[in-house]
């Protein structure tokens, strides 16, 4: 792990709502990808204008979402920007106090799942291009349980340490051959039929 927080617990609605924006969502993740990057960097991969990413870049370091990094290159006019930790921690319990509190965490989640879904999307229509090992080894799998809360909250809690091993592993190993990024979502809800 490295020197930054593990996983930054978001309690407040102004962050919520600054994470929450599609373009700012998109940049984070792409931020926890390259560990560091500048806007140029980043608007390529967006597809977006340079000005339009560093305006939403500021808006998350106002957050304390990203902070400046130190330079990568002798571009002095550059600007780097890096997570201020190893990724965000939201839950619901910090947002249901309040109507408005719960209305932005509600629309935030439905934001994160859409662009969850689309990554998936599109990881389907391009399985053909990946090799025989990584769709071999991809995932998608759906268990109907019936647990207590605490069950759930277990589950979740050992589910959790199991993807913070295998994250450690893929940031500490010396060897980068071989390795992708990879996207690991679960959900536990309760449902009735």
């Amino acid at each position: 792990m490295t020197g930054k927080e593990r996983d930054r617990r978001i309690t407040d609605v102004g962050t919520l709502k600054a994470l929450a924006h599609p373009l700012r969502a998109q940049l984070y993740r792409r931020l926890i990808i390259a560990r560091s990057a500048t806007a140029s960097q980043l608007a390529d991969q967006v597809d977006e204008a340079v000005s339009l990413v560093s305006y939403h870049l500021r808006k998350l370091a106002e957050h304390g979402l990203i902070d400046e990094a130190e330079a990568q290159s002798a571009d002095g006019r550059e600007r780097w920007w890096e997570p201020a930790s190893d990724g965000v921690s939201i839950r619901d319990e910090d947002f249901r106090d309040a109507p408005e509190k719960a209305a932005a965490h509600t629309a935030a989640s439905r934001l994160f799942f859409e662009q969850r879904v689309d990554m998936y999307r599109r990881y389907l229509d391009e399985r053909a291009h990946w090799s025989d090992a990584w769709t071999t080894a991809s995932d998608s799998s759906e268990w109907l349980l019936r647990l207590t809360p605490e069950e759930l909250a277990e589950l979740s809690r050992e589910m959790y340490a199991v993807v913070r091993r295998y994250e450690e592993r893929g940031r500490t190993a010396d060897d980068t051959e071989g390795r992708e990024n990879v996207a690991v979502y679960t959900y536990g809800f309760p449902f009735r039929v």
